[in-house]
């Protein structure tokens, strides 16, 4: 092979390459985004049992067509202590057993009807520029990516045929089965996609080409890609938590593992492939997506009983760190997926609740209790919850960006209830000013009178147990009865606010202290009114 020809035919095999890429990415990104809801209903259902948390990570990779999705997915999930090390570590599993779907249908393209497939180019285009529903464009979008996976497969199986001689003469030179299984290792963590170099791999065995003698050292670079396609969660786990940073190890592990024992298998039965896969079914490219679908099943079956074991080893290699507790329901890795991100930022705006209440309950005390040491207590909290705010405030920013347009609804929802909660931690402060107040200027306030904030105070609290239901819950029939609690607070508000004025004109509450009673009163209002609004999101 000269120079020119040589630089044609790697053009052309870069070319298909890049193409089955983009096809892959168009399945993938489309399919995440049409089925945004289905995934996030998938992780809703994760359980201490091994077979449904395999069915989880199965189904999920199936769906979206990418391990790699899915495992950084699931160190997300780990890391902000969503799910267990022990479900993780099943789902990963699941995981493998999802991916071998893109093989199968890169194994298509060893048939004629794959050629009428790659008409789904252009009929999707059509389709998605034609159509106004925002899924019918993306459906079309994804029956265009089926049609590139096709015509990338095909280019690279052209420019294999084209120079079929000069190829094969050097695949026959590499048999070295730790050679091979190196290659699949490299390769896959360079593109970092195990379908990707499993369906070139395929496209080859389309071409007539065969690696080797053509016996198992095909099978040892499809094993290296199972190694390879680690480096994904690994990498995405670097900066994460024990436990994140644990399931990446965990992944490493059952792949390697697994690897491991095929490998001595395949070297102790140098006839596996012509005595088993080569016999059964007579189309190379089949032969191949088999094994690798038989591959990540019978690891699957043989580990599964193992899940704790690989869980106690992660846990020995990667000591525990102090910090336990996440301090952030936010995780970058979320981001690959909108509705799962949505969610986790529906916790993070709890935490902050919680946070922005407890501020104004230490508040409250500080002036109930005319107790100057809860202020700093409460600083504290305000604080806490200002930096929830300004994550949360980043994340959806980052998030909106990849969003689509159903879910920007929920996305502003999310922004208005943001602003709503940080209303409150501003209440908690104005508390605060008003206790200084009252123990530099010596106000005090009178037990009937303290008994009655007490009581707008009580309602405000179960104003706020309300709406924390009806947000979690996400049970619009809660609604009517907040609004009658609102109502009550708000009567509440005009008739302290008249009982106060019956007291000035009577002579029994010093002038001094209407400002801060007045104040404290429409404070306690206001929250009841931003409750509500946060409340109403859900409706």
């Amino acid at each position: 092979m000269t120079l020119a020809q040589l630089s044609l035919f790697l053009v052309k095999l870069l070319a298909g390459t890049g193409v089955f890429l983009v096809g892959v990415h168009l399945l993938t990104s489309n399919i995440e985004q049409l089925a945004t809801g289905k995934i996030k209903e998938l992780f809703g259902k994760t359980a201490d049992k091994r077979l449904v948390n395999v069915g989880i990570g199965a189904a999920t990779t199936a769906l979206i067509q990418s391990s790699g999705v899915t495992t950084v997915l699931i160190v997300g999930f780990v890391n902000v202590g969503v799910i267990s090390l022990f479900q993780a570590a099943a789902m990963i599993m699941g995981a493998n057993i999802g991916t071998t779907v893109t093989a199968q249908i890169a194994a298509l393209s060893a048939f004629p009807i794959t050629t009428y497939i790659q008409t789904l180019v252009f009929a999707g285009m059509m389709m998605s520029m034609v159509c106004k529903r925002d899924d019918m464009k993306k459906t079309g979008l994804i029956l265009s990516g089926l049609g590139l996976v096709f015509v990338g497969l095909s280019l690279m199986s052209d420019s294999m045929k084209s120079s079929q001689a000069a190829v094969q003469g050097l695949f026959e030179t590499v048999t070295n089965p730790f050679l091979l299984l190196l290659a699949g290792v490299l390769l896959t963590a360079l593109v970092q996609s195990s379908s990707a170099t499993t369906s070139i791999i395929i496209a080859m065995s389309v071409a007539g080409l065969t690696v080797g003698t053509g016996g198992n050292e095909v099978l040892y670079i499809i094993l290296g890609t199972n190694i390879g396609s680690c480096v994904t969660a690994l990498m995405s786990s670097v900066t994460a938590g024990a436990n994140a940073r644990r399931a990446g190890l965990i992944h490493l592990m059952f792949n390697t593992v697994g690897s491991v024992i095929f490998f001595t298998l395949l070297l102790c039965w140098p006839d596996f492939m012509d005595l088993t896969f080569r016999r059964w079914f007579p189309a190379a490219a089949t032969q191949i997506a088999m094994f690798h679908t038989f591959f990540n099943v019978t690891c699957t079956v043989l580990f599964l009983p193992f899940c704790g074991w690989f869980v106690k080893a992660s846990q020995r290699l990667i000591p525990e760190e102090e910090a336990q507790v996440p301090e952030s329901y936010l995780d970058e890795r979320m981001l690959y997926s909108p509705s799962l991100a949505i969610s986790q930022l529906e916790r993070e705006l709890l935490r902050l609740s919680d946070t922005a209440m407890e501020a104004f309950r230490t508040a409250y005390r500080s002036f109930d209790e005319k107790d100057k040491s809860l202020i700093e207590p409460t600083h504290q909290l305000i604080d806490e919850a200002n930096v929830i705010s300004q994550g949360m405030v980043s994340y959806l920013i980052r998030l909106s960006a990849r969003s689509e347009l159903a879910e920007e609804r929920s996305i502003s929802n999310l922004h208005d209830n943001l602003g709503d909660i940080m209303r409150i931690a501003e209440i908690a402060d104005n508390f605060t000013k008003y206790t200084q107040k009252c123990i530099k200027q010596n106000l005090d306030f009178s037990d009937s009178v303290k008994e009655e904030l007490r009581g707008m105070v009580g309602r405000v609290e179960e104003l706020y147990i309300l709406t924390k239901e009806a947000i979690v819950e996400k049970d619009a029939r809660l609604l009517p009865r907040i609004d009658r609690v609102e109502d009550q607070v708000d009567g509440l508000r005009k008739r302290l606010i008249d009982s106060h004025i019956q007291r000035l004109n009577q002579g029994a509450c010093k002038a001094e202290s209407s400002g801060v009673f007045i104040n404290m009163v429409s404070n306690l209002e206001r929250m009841g009114d931003h409750l509500t609004y946060i409340a109403h999101t859900i409706g």
